[in-house]
């Protein structure tokens, strides 16, 4: 997330001071790119690498603070959520081994990291999203206490003006709003970077839009979110919605999301893309500047750029230029922040690799990609990979229309192979990870496609929290034996935490949130009939803006239908035998002090109530599963132990 010394100002002055700075940097950087400044001639790589923290039963564990105070590697730093990281891996040089070496050092890092949070009875989790976060865990309590963070967030939301809203369609639908940045931390990915010439910046910037897409299309990650099934790669969308400032009630006005694939092709210098975001995007962080760069330059320096670097970061394109200072030599890099995390240390470098392979195959193919490819066909390839993964159907370079999984293994992954034997990489390296891609695509078993089938393999059996808990725990464990995904056998509900008691669960994890509900004005045979049909024993009354106003229970129901003499004409409205203000619970509120409530009520359902709004119901029919399922868990570890021990005597003793 970039440098914390950093604030929100909304003053006026110091905001066009800010920019002042900014158009300074840029006239610096074509300056320096008149000059011939940066560095050519060498080729470097880098990757970043984001995790998730989670507890023993797979759910975000928010331990960073912990975590750091026992840390001593610098590499390893904070991210967005307080169960979110990141480190930073050092650049290396292009060609011979160089994967290997990224390969060895992010498992090193990994296994810093898993040992740092193992400290804290925890682990880590390689995925986009995280499938057992809850909507709770994403208020502002655990964002991770940095003043960039802060800053960022208020900022975000006075260009907005209001909650976000979220709206994703896959074979379920998520619809909700939040009102801070915080869902942004539920994506994590691997992102690698590429260091290009000035002059060869728009060729190969091109061709990463181009090839954005099929190496998305094979890695896909993030398929859930909150327990609904999305997109692929779900993490595209949500990131976009997460830091989206546009409103809603400008009338037909063509604005541009902070997140996004671009606008068209890069025709002559990297100028255009700075120059078109400082254009389209407002500042929304400033810092203390005291670089002047034109003097800079003039006295024989480098400038740092730092108003340009820090709006940069603000701008979330999925390729983003990056300028920097290597050894006191300016350059520029290609940031790939496509691919996700995980699932595993091999897969994320196989993924790498294969990008690197395709941009460089693909430049010595094309001297100009735009002239083979529409722009908007580019981006539509992208999003279809997002949302589709390997069933997309790509629109390719010679105009033809190709499904995902035939234009990789036919004609990509030679592309790619040739790409790297060119650039020196070595054999048994190329190899080795495009032959995981060739076997992943030929399985067309992704990270994704190995949740949704993971899931539908569970289906019907546990609660849906159980089953996202058996998930992860099962995602987490076969990332630690470090087999690549398209080898791993499907999880089972068995691979789930256990708990020994209700007091370790929370309300979320076991409401029902597929409602019936009714209006106070319809009427109360409707709501027979809905209970008949749908077999339920209590209806939700809620209003036009979703607030729970009423419940009527089937006892409520038989006891008026029982001492009524007659139905009146039109029926009877339910508001005339509904509870009203019923007695209701948040979703975080631990399991066990909702079934107290219903014992000290003495009542058969709990309404539960986010932010004055239904989400879902709890009911007794409920406790008595889970309490069953936590009988046959003791029974289960009681024979067990019975069966590996000693046998009773006659006695029972």
């Amino acid at each position: 997330m970039g440098q914390h010394n950093v604030h929100r100002d909304a003053d006026p002055t110091v905001l066009r001071e800010f920019t002042n700075h900014l158009i300074q940097d840029v006239r610096a950087l074509e300056l320096m790119l008149h000059e011939d400044m940066f560095e050519t001639g060498v080729r470097r790589i880098g990757a970043e690498q984001e995790l998730f923290m989670v507890d023993e039963r797979g759910e975000p564990a928010p331990i960073i603070e912990e975590v750091l105070e026992r840390n001593s590697d610098e590499r390893i730093v904070t991210e967005l959520t307080k169960f979110n990281l990141e480190f930073n891996m050092d650049p290396l040089t292009y060609g011979g081994d160089c994967f290997q070496h990224m390969e060895r050092t992010t498992a090193e890092l990994i296994e810093k990291v898993r040992a740092l949070t193992g400290e804290l009875d925890s682990d880590i989790a390689m995925t986009g999203i995280l499938p057992t976060a809850h909507l709770s865990d994403f208020a502002l309590d655990y964002m991770t206490p940095r003043a960039r963070y802060y800053a960022l967030n208020d900022a975000l939301g006075r260009l907005r003006g209001g909650p976000g809203q979220y709206q994703i369609q896959g074979v379920d639908e998520l619809f909700l709003k939040h009102d801070s940045i915080m869902l942004e931390g539920c994506n994590t990915s691997f992102q690698t970077h590429f260091q290009v010439s000035p002059d060869e910046f728009p060729r190969y910037y091109n061709i990463a839009q181009v090839v954005a897409a099929p190496c998305l299309a094979a890695a896909t990650n993030s398929p859930l979110l909150f327990g609904k099934r999305l997109w692929r790669e779900t993490r595209i969308a949500l990131f976009q919605q997460a830091v989206d400032t546009r409103s809603s009630n400008l009338y037909l006005r063509e604005m541009r999301p902070r997140v996004q694939f671009g606008s068209d092709w890069v025709d002559e210098s990297v100028l255009e893309i700075f120059k078109e975001d400082i254009s389209r995007f407002r500042v929304l962080l400033t810092m203390e500047l005291d670089e002047q760069p034109l003097k800079v330059l003039e006295d024989g320096g480098v400038p740092n750029l730092m108003a340009l670097q820090l709006h940069n970061g603000t701008v979330y394109r999925w390729n983003r230029a990056c300028y920097g200072i290597t050894e006191g030599k300016p350059h520029l890099r290609i940031e790939n922040r496509v691919l996700p995390s995980g699932p595993t240390v091999i897969d994320e470098i196989a993924n790498a690799v294969f990008w690197y392979g395709l941009v460089a195959g693909l430049a010595r193919e094309y001297e100009d990609v735009s002239r083979d490819m529409d722009f908007d066909d580019a981006r539509r390839n992208f999003v279809a990979a997002a949302r589709n993964g390997l069933a997309s159907q790509f629109v390719w370079l010679d105009g033809s229309k190709k499904p995902a999984h035939e234009l990789i293994l036919e004609s990509l992954i030679p592309r790619a192979e040739e790409g790297l034997r060119t650039s020196d990489i070595n054999s048994s390296d190329i190899d080795r990870y495009l032959g995981i891609i060739q076997n992943r695509v030929e399985t067309q078993q992704t990270g994704s496609q190995w949740q949704l089938d993971s899931m539908a393999r569970m289906k019907g059996v546990g609660s849906r929290a159980e089953r996202l808990g058996a998930l992860t725990r099962a995602m987490v464990q076969r990332q630690r034996q470090g087999d690549p995904v398209h080898e791993w056998s499907l999880a089972t509900l068995e691979e789930g935490y256990t708990p020994t008691g209700m007091k370790e669960t929370h309300v979320e994890d076991y409401m029902t949130t597929e409602l019936f509900t009714v209006h106070e004005e319809e009427s109360i045979e409707f709501v027979a009939r809905l209970m008949d049909w749908q077999r339920i024993r209590h209806v939700l009354v809620e209003d036009e803006q979703h607030r729970l106003v009423g419940l009527v229970s089937h006892r409520t129901l038989l006891r008026h239908m029982a001492e009524r003499a007659e139905a009146p004409e039109g029926g009877v409205p339910v508001k005339e035998i509904m509870v009203e203000d019923p007695i209701s619970v948040s979703p975080d509120r631990p399991t066990l002090e909702a079934v107290e409530m219903m014992r000290e009520h003495q009542i058969g359902a709990l309404p539960v109530v986010r932010e004055d709004r239904l989400v879902g119901i709890i009911t007794e029919r409920d406790f008595i599963q889970i309490a069953s399922n936590l009988l046959d868990d003791t029974l289960n570890r009681d024979g067990a132990s019975l069966s590996s021990g000693e046998e009773l005597d006659e006695s029972g003793e």
